[in-house]
Parts: structure tokens; sequence; C-alpha cells
């Protein structure tokens, strides 16, 4: 009999029945060319990631399946692009979960993320974790926090931008810990990691994307992952829950999204064709390359229920420390 926990059997199962259905599904889809939106500049991660799809999606339908980058706004435009857009599964959107759990509650958008736009297909998913630079004396997060509190209101922690994982995270755990950290947000990972490999900024709040290639070089070290679970590229480091801190998990995941307005039985074509260019062995080795744990298919209930409770989640958090946008 196995030992796995019955959800993840469960799961299993489920992933395996979307995958097996994707066959017929993916060729079901569309004979016409297919624009793929990507809220962010061409070349970054997300842009790598849409078109590493976009390549597998092109070979399984036969039909050209084309990036069009759209960044800017906190992804609104992307986003208002897609909405605008007729609904008949021709134009669709490579995104982060960022842009409709987060952004939302401190930038004004033209658009209800929760109504206006269905998730298809979770694809991958990026871990926060806390690093430092390798002179930082603190060995771990209970030395990191003593460290702190030895220095109190002259170190900082970085973040990617007001009102992300980024700040929540670091928030959070000044408030459960009892730490004095200051916030010092960045115009996204590199410029913050920079000033933290640089010993001016004590730690910052990463993706595992970015963060990963300079842990691996040893210009960072990891204090603990923001997940439930330890990450397989980093299985050494502790989550915080096992540290104590439970409150402190985040993950964003990258996928698939389209407009509220497309009909049931195209959405489910298109989350089944997705799933199957995901699925190739190829496509996951590359996702793995980027940084990215790769993800076993999800039902459409399921993903909706998941954005909806990290957006809720993430309106509390806003609400209880004041979070202005900047």
């Amino acid at each position: 009999m196995s030992n796995q926990p019955a959800f993840l059997r469960v799961r299993r199962v489920v992933a395996a029945t979307i995958v097996a259905l994707a066959m017929p599904a993916a060729m079901a889809w569309t004979n016409k060319p297919v624009r793929v939106l990507v809220p962010a500049p061409a070349g970054g991660t997300m842009d790598v990631m849409a078109r590493m799809l976009s390549e597998q999606l092109t070979a399984d339908l036969g039909q050209p399946v084309i990036v069009d980058n759209k960044p800017g706004a906190g992804g609104a435009i992307a986003v208002g692009a897609m909405l605008a857009a007729p609904p008949d599964g021709q134009t669709i959107l490579v995104s982060a979960t960022n842009v409709f759990a987060e952004i939302p509650h401190v930038m004004k958008v033209p658009y209800d993320p929760m109504k206006d736009v269905k998730p298809v297909a979770a694809v991958a998913k990026s871990t926060l974790l806390l690093v430092g630079a390798p002179s930082l004396p603190a060995k771990d997060l209970p030395g990191l926090i003593s460290y702190v509190k030895a220095h109190p209101g002259t170190l900082s922690f970085a973040t990617y931008g007001p009102g992300t994982a980024s700040q929540y995270a670091g928030m959070i755990m000044n408030q459960k810990a009892g730490m004095d950290l200051q916030n010092v947000p960045f115009p996204g990972s590199p410029p913050a990691l920079t000033q933290v490999m640089g010993g001016q900024i004590a730690v910052m709040y990463d993706g595992m994307v970015t963060s990963l290639p300079y842990l691996k070089a040893g210009k960072l070290k990891a204090y603990a992952v923001a997940a439930k679970q330890r990450s397989p590229m980093l299985p050494q480091v502790p989550t915080f829950a096992e540290l104590g801190y439970p409150e402190v998990d985040f993950n964003n995941w990258t996928g698939v999204f389209v407009s509220s307005r497309l009909p049931a039985d195209l959405t489910e074509k298109i989350q089944a064709a997705v799933y199957k260019a995901a699925s190739r062995a190829s496509v996951k080795e590359r996702i793995s390359a980027l940084g990215f744990e790769p993800l076993e298919p999800q039902g459409l209930p399921q993903l909706s229920h998941d954005l909806r409770a990290d957006f809720d989640r993430n309106a509390g958090i806003v609400k209880t420390f004041k979070i202005q946008p900047e």
C-alpha cells in the first residue's frame, strides 16, 4: 500500500486525467494564429517562459503562437489588451499571479481581477525566500533575528516593489519576530540584490528565480524559504514554518489566463493544450533551468479558488500593515 498522503495521490490522479484529455482537446482548440500577451519586457524570465510555452504550443497545434510583450502599469496594459480582444481563444495571457492577487491592492487597475479574468493553467511556481550577503555575520534565521535586535534601527530589508509578497513577508516577519528592519523597495529584484550583495542592505525577501543563480555562485546565502515544504532546488534550506513562522508562506505561480467571457468549453480546450505542452519532459527541464518549479496540472475550480484565496489574504495584509502605494 502506498505511503503517500491521500491528497497527493488524488492530485496525481487528477493531473494524469487532465493530461490524458489534452490529446484530442488540444487539436480542437484552434485553427488560427494565437497571440500570447506577456506583461513583461522581452528577455526576462516571464518572457522566456511564455516563449517556451508558445514554441511547444505551435508544434502541438500546427498554428503560429506568437508572443506579444506589453510591459508596464503593473501588468494592466497586457491584461487590458487581453480583455479588449474578442473572447474567441485567439488571445491569451501568460503571467504570474501577483498581477491579479497583489498589484490591484496597491494600484488602481481598470478591471476586476476576480471577475474579468480567469486562470486556465498553472505551469510553474517561484517560491519566496530570505537571502543575505555571505559577509553577514548571522549564520541562520535565529542568528539573524538576534543580530537585528542587537542593532536596533540600523538595518533594512530590500523588496522588489511596494505592495508585493516581498514586502508582505518582511512586514510579517518584523511583527512576529520583533524585528525593526526598515523596508527599502526597489523597481525589481536585480538592483535590490546588487545592494544586498554589496552589503548596503542586510537582507532581501526575493523570488527563487532571481536569487538562485547568485546562491549557486556563493554571492548570497539563504536563511529560509516561504513555503510549506522545502524547495527541491535548495533542500538544505529550512522553511519559515520549520523555524516557527508558518505565516510567512508565499509563492507566485505562473501560467495562462483568459477573459472570463470565454465559453467554458473553449477554456477547457485551452487548458488541455497548455497542460499537454507543459507536460513535455523538455519543457519541464527548461522550466527548472529558469529557477521555477514545474507544477502538476490542476482543475479550473481549484485554480480559481487558490487565486481568490491569495487575493483575499493579501487584501488583509495590506489593511493590517496599512501598506500604501509608493
